[in-house]
């Protein structure tokens, strides 16, 4: 069977999240997760302030207007995401669905990468990337889940925490 990939939907304004519940819905229903896979509106949180000075937390998309669609393409898969009320159709010349590439899927995040790690906390690791690269921490928390990392680095003789990404550390070796 052919592997899924990530392709883009165009909706109409503000249907992006019921486009995509309600192919989740015909995926349910006909049974079709090996076909459509994942069904994605990309959003981040970001804080407003208002007039007032008040502070609140709003859900924004990232892109208005499109559904990122995990799914193996075929005649049946197309027609299902083409003919679902609020979808204008595919992203692609003419219409015709071309895929996302690797590169394209990893700077959208839609997918996460899962980063195996060979230290732990407590471990003594190295900065091998970023500004900080050449310094030494012990390793504060692992969180893998949001590809973050808190290390305690000796600056300036003070002890500082600093938070780095999964694969900018690497264990410093017995």
């Amino acid at each position: 069977m052919e592997e899924a990939k990530w392709y883009v939907a165009h909706t109409f304004s503000g249907y992006e999240n019921k486009v995509a519940s309600d192919i989740n819905i015909v995926v349910e229903n006909r049974n079709l997760h090996d076909l459509i896979q994942e069904v994605v509106v990309p959003t981040e949180t970001v804080v407003e302030i208002k007039e007032d000075g008040t502070k609140k937390e709003v859900e924004r998309k990232i892109f208005p207007s499109y559904v990122l669609i995990k799914m193996v393409m075929n005649d049946d898969t197309w027609y299902i995401v083409r003919n679902t009320r609020g979808c204008a159709g595919f992203v692609g010349p003419e219409g015709k669905p071309v895929p996302l590439t690797e590169e394209e899927v990893s700077k959208l995040g839609v997918e996460k990468v899962k980063v195996e790690v060979a230290y732990k906390e407590g471990d003594l690791v190295n900065v091998i990337d970023g500004p900080l690269e050449g310094f030494s921490g012990t390793v504060e928390s692992v969180d893998a889940e949001n590809n973050s990392v808190q290390v305690t680095i000796s600056m300036f003789g003070r002890e500082t925490s600093v938070d780095f990404e999964l694969d900018q550390l690497e264990k410093v070796s017995d």
